[in-house]
């Protein structure tokens, strides 16, 4: 007959161990990092809440003198009287030149995320992952110097080749046989630059698919593209759309390179080869030190305007992922 120990018959099991592990005291370390975590979260979002209070705060006296429409108007003339400013223009061309570096870029950097995580070599794939994140640490100044004096001439061809072929597209005609200066070229230095980002982080997560889904579906006599399709995405869908929205991020927010490409004019064309466009980021960039009086409020209000259009851009992808998650293995 088996004894019990006096010791072991006080030992707590099951629910009562769990229970009795949650009641114990918590060691001050733990405390003190419970609280700046707690305070680093919450001082983030004073921190937001003061930025949006001090562009708000600025935005509205300079609105308020506006004698056009400060969202269907085009035109930049905050200095006039009275003052005519709006930020269709602008919006425009931070919209688009933002939605074909990603289109460009997210392919692309999806691509090389699965070929260095999955089908390279580990040599290769160590080489290439370097490289690719050494492009993120490239200022944005260089990559828009570049685009200017490198893309730019290299790509008229290219270019030229689109309007006469995809003419009857009204995003790739062009009437005024002028192929520089445009959204296009700016979108393509956009997406060189948020590659990087999209690339790296994406990889990450693809190195995270548990051993066993990929083992699962090679035993089940999936071929390497049908493993990626089948265990691989549906477990790294949150982390690839995070990896968007981060380029995303930069995309809407970039100034010098943008500022280098487009020639800053205030219309909408839907006509992205041909020479215009503007943005946000870069007509602040531009104007800021010639602004003065109610040209900074006109500044400081179409900051606003892409201060909300990122947060509500972050907000979106936030509850993407969220609803995504039930679906993937991200948790476990």
């Amino acid at each position: 007959m088996t004894t019990v120990s006096a010791d072991a018959a006080e030992q707590p099991t099951g629910l009562d161990a769990s229970v009795s592990i949650r009641g114990a005291a918590v060691r001050p370390a733990d405390r003190l990092f419970g609280w700046l975590t707690r305070g680093s979260g919450i001082f983030i979002l004073v921190l937001m809440g003061a930025i949006f209070v001090f562009l708000l705060a600025r935005a509205i006296p300079a609105v308020r003198v506006d004698s056009v429409n400060f969202f269907t108007s085009s035109v930049w003339f905050p200095d006039h009287s009275p003052a005519e400013f709006g930020i269709a223009a602008l919006a425009f061309g931070t919209l688009m030149t933002a939605i074909i570096a990603m289109v460009i870029a997210v392919p692309v950097g999806y691509g090389v995320a699965l070929f260095t995580a999955h089908y390279a070599p580990r040599s290769i794939s160590m080489v290439l992952g370097y490289i690719v994140d050494l492009l993120a640490a490239v200022p944005s100044i260089i990559f828009g110097l570049w685009g200017l004096q490198v893309l730019m001439p290299r790509s008229q061809d290219f270019v030229k080749f689109l309007d006469d072929h995809l003419s009857f597209i009204p995003l790739f005609r062009n009437d005024l046989d002028i192929y520089t200066k445009s959204i296009f070229i700016a979108s393509l230095v956009l997406a060189l630059m948020i590659l990087p980002t999209v690339s790296a982080i994406s990889r990450e997560v693809y190195r995270q698919v548990p051993r066993d889904h990929l083992e699962a579906a090679t035993a089940l006599g999936a071929t390497r593209w049908e493993t990626m399709r089948l265990a691989v995405f549906p477990y790294a869908r949150p982390g690839m759309i995070s990896a968007a929205m981060l380029g995303l991020g930069r995309a809407l927010g970039e100034t010098i390179a943008v500022a280098l490409i487009l020639s800053a004019t205030y219309t909408i064309n839907w006509q992205i080869t041909e020479p215009g466009g503007n943005s946000f980021a870069a007509n602040i960039a531009l104007k800021w030190k010639e602004a003065s009086g109610v040209g900074i409020g006109a500044l400081i209000a179409s900051g606003l305007v892409l201060f909300v259009i990122t947060l509500v851009v972050n907000m979106a992808a936030r509850f993407v992922i969220m609803r995504r998650q039930a679906f993937s293995g991200a948790n476990g």
